[in-house]
């Protein structure tokens, strides 16, 4: 029996749902379980590479058809501090910012609040590994995941979902668990009981990953699992999702005009 493939995060932020995952013997029988960062797991489930991915919201608008097929999620109704804006200047004197390769949504985040909440209109590039590294002067940049605990030497730090919710008043959704086609009823309870047994057993998941925090002392694992990473996709964060969208949808349409405009000047 070929066995349902399903992707999550590599991250700190997912190690709940991991170790949920892991210790359902349901899901171990019937399912292989991969990790990856959240722009490769999104490319895995868009060209069926599996079957259901923990996936950054902001490729849903890409999607011709999409499941949410859990009522968890990973969001933020406050700091989440793994998704930064780094700066050694404040937001009216960044003039570039490098964009994570890693991830879709923080990616378009952070364009929407430039235009949108803080009214700047820097030059946007994309990144490759070891950008921190050319975060200075008037240079800023976009880090998320792990590696926020690990750079810490910026004189300012923007947390993109502390941001967001200044600007609409709604928690933010940074990824959701998607399928591309109806998953079996069986599968999604199996699924969001996993889920729900890695969140609920806190205590368990920071004993089992240890070591994977072991050199990382900025990292608070209580901490980062219990007061920042807020797993549950409720009505505000359903809220929040539906407008991210909106936005993304908004910024896509505005680029592409700008394309045809371009493409229409040559002529």
């Amino acid at each position: 029996m070929e066995k349902t493939k399903i992707v999550l995060v590599s991250y700190h932020n997912s190690l709940p749902f991991l170790y949920g995952l892991q210790h359902s013997d349901y899901i171990t029988e019937h399912c292989d379980i991969i990790t990856e960062y959240p722009s490769k797991g999104a490319r895995m489930l868009v060209n069926g590479e599996c079957d259901i991915a923990l996936v950054p919201v902001g490729v849903i608008p890409q999607l011709k058809i999409s499941y949410i097929v859990s009522k968890f999620c990973i969001g933020a109704e406050g700091r989440v501090r793994s998704v930064l804006l780094a700066s050694q200047v404040p937001l009216e004197m960044i003039t570039k910012i490098y964009l994570d390769y890693q991830s879709a949504t923080s990616v378009k985040l952070v364009k929407i609040l430039a235009r949108h909440h803080w009214n700047i209109n820097p030059e946007f590039i994309d990144s490759s590994p070891g950008y921190e590294q050319q975060i200075k002067g008037t240079t800023a940049g976009v880090i998320i995941g792990d590696r926020c605990f690990q750079y810490v030497d910026y004189k300012y730090r923007y947390d993109l979902a502390e941001e967001w919710i200044n600007f609409t008043g709604y928690p933010f959704v940074f990824a959701a668990w998607l399928s591309l086609k109806p998953v079996k009823a069986e599968l999604k309870k199996e699924l969001n009981d996993a889920l729900e047994y890695g969140i609920s057993n806190i205590d368990n998941v920071i004993q089992e990953y240890k070591y994977k925090f072991a050199f990382n002392p900025n990292f608070n694992a209580r901490e980062y699992y219990t007061k920042n990473i807020s797993y549950y996709l409720n009505e505000g964060k359903s809220r929040g999702m539906s407008t991210f969208i909106k936005y993304v949808s908004m910024e896509d349409r505005a680029v592409a005009d700008l394309a045809m405009r371009e493409l229409y000047a040559q002529k």
